[in-house]
């Protein structure tokens, strides 16, 4: 394709999310009544003077705003606009368009409904102070679009003090998807996750928080180098903040092409055409590549397959193999977390989720699944190690996954479901 079809189809692309987003109606969401309102009884039962006694019932025990409100089945969509998508800081309406999209996914994929929250505020704790004081209102919060590191300051604050699940997606969602690819990914390459040497380009919420679970997951801390745009994250640098200081490294590399070489996984998180051939070529055999760089990877797919034939490749597009997309975990993780009200999204809740999506890649896949994306074969190896977003099994596998942790963890306040399989 030339550099001018490349713009001709850009430019469609935009004209036609333009018109997406206004017409008919401007938006993606909207708030429908779910009770009858067809008489006056159901209008004085929706309100005054109905609304009275599960009003007293609340005030007496709390807890009842699951049973009488939409409490239980609401989350917080909330961002301050400071990173948001591979835009950076757009201030917080201009995130609106982001956030309600993520409302939309919520609500197509795990029946979860959604208010949009975007807040104005100049430093952490203004943020923070507003989620807290709104957080009644919800059954939880997703964090979006929050540049770090103040992203990593208000997740921690905001589940110190509230007692309802807050996650924020550009971490833990990214780190959990890498998580359960890369799994697959080192068994088809005959490796292991504890052995591997990981390189991860791009020290944010994303590569920070894959560290951090990956090594929960079994990798070694000393085989992953961080990389952000001075360098190797090595004990050495005096200009680390404690987060990028609780992932640094004891080497003596120093550049990403140092780093590189040798490497069995590369994961990246951080910008467009940022590995060169030289640095593919210098991998281990049978590397794992994760460019996730969107809509330019570190390096594009068809660079790299002309430099190796022996890796596996992921994306976060959707017009290659193997995408790395948000969509297969957080919705849900959080139907799972509100069906058992829980309290927390904990690490051990999200290592569930990403094993129930490592297990779910090597399943048989659905006709219906290959007919959404026209193709006639599916099947676990070199360009399926993740399943596919419109996988209709994700609902019946993720959420019981985190449930049944949150249940085994004391995070849980509820029971299990009854619409659930049997435990």
């Amino acid at each position: 394709m030339t550099e001018s079809s490349d713009r001709d189809a850009d430019y469609e692309l935009n004209q036609a999310a333009l018109e997406y987003h206004s017409k008919p109606r401007p938006g993606k969401i909207s708030v429908e009544v779910t009770k009858p309102t067809e008489t006056a009884r159901d209008l004085s039962l929706a309100y005054t003077p109905g609304v009275a006694e599960p009003v007293r019932r609340i005030s007496d025990n709390p807890e009842e705003a699951y049973r009488y409100t939409a409490k239980g089945n609401l989350v917080g969509v909330i961002t301050d606009g400071t990173a948001v998508l591979g835009l950076g800081r757009v201030g917080p309406l201009a995130g609106k368009p982001v956030m309600e999209g993520k409302g939309v996914l919520f609500k197509h994929f795990a029946d979860i409904d959604v208010f949009d929250i975007e807040v104005t505020a100049d430093t952490p704790q203004e943020f923070i102070d507003t989620v807290r004081r709104i957080a009644p209102t919800f059954g939880g919060i997703n964090l979006e679009d929050i540049a770090a590191p103040h992203c990593f300051e208000i997740e921690q604050a905001l589940i110190d003090q509230l007692d309802i699940p807050v996650f924020h997606d550009d971490q833990h969602g990214t780190a959990i998807i890498i998580a359960a690819g890369l799994l697959n990914a080192l068994e088809l390459q005959g490796k292991t996750l504890d052995a591997a040497q990981i390189v991860i380009l791009g020290a944010g919420a994303a590569g920070i928080a894959a560290a951090r679970l990956l090594i929960a997951m079994g990798a070694s801390r000393n085989h992953i180098l961080l990389i952000d745009r001075k360098g190797v994250i090595h004990c050495g640098r005096e200009d680390l903040n404690p987060y990028k200081f609780s992932v640094a490294a004891e080497t003596d590399r120093r550049t990403l092409e140092d780093a590189m070489e040798g490497a069995d996984v590369f994961i990246g998180v951080s910008g467009p055409d940022l590995v060169t051939r030289s640095m593919l070529a210098s991998m281990a055999e049978r590397p794992v590549v994760f460019a996730l760089s969107n809509p330019v990877p570190e390096i594009r797919p068809e660079v790299a397959c002309d430099v190796r034939d022996d890796m596996i490749m992921a994306t976060g597009r959707s017009d290659y193999p193997n995408q790395v997309n948000n969509v297969l975990g957080f919705p849900f993780i959080f139907r799972g977390a509100l069906d058992v009200r829980a309290s927390r999204i904990n690490e051990a809740m999200q290592i569930a989720a990403a094993h129930a999506l490592k297990d779910l890649a090597r399943e048989p896949v659905p006709a219906s699944v290959l007919q959404a994306y026209g193709v006639s074969e599916l099947a676990f190896g070199r360009d399926y190690i993740l399943p596919k977003p419109l996988d209709p099994r994700l609902r019946d596998v993720v959420p019981p996954a985190v449930a049944r942790t949150a249940l085994e963890c004391g995070v849980a306040r509820g029971e299990w479901p009854a619409h659930y399989p049997r435990r």
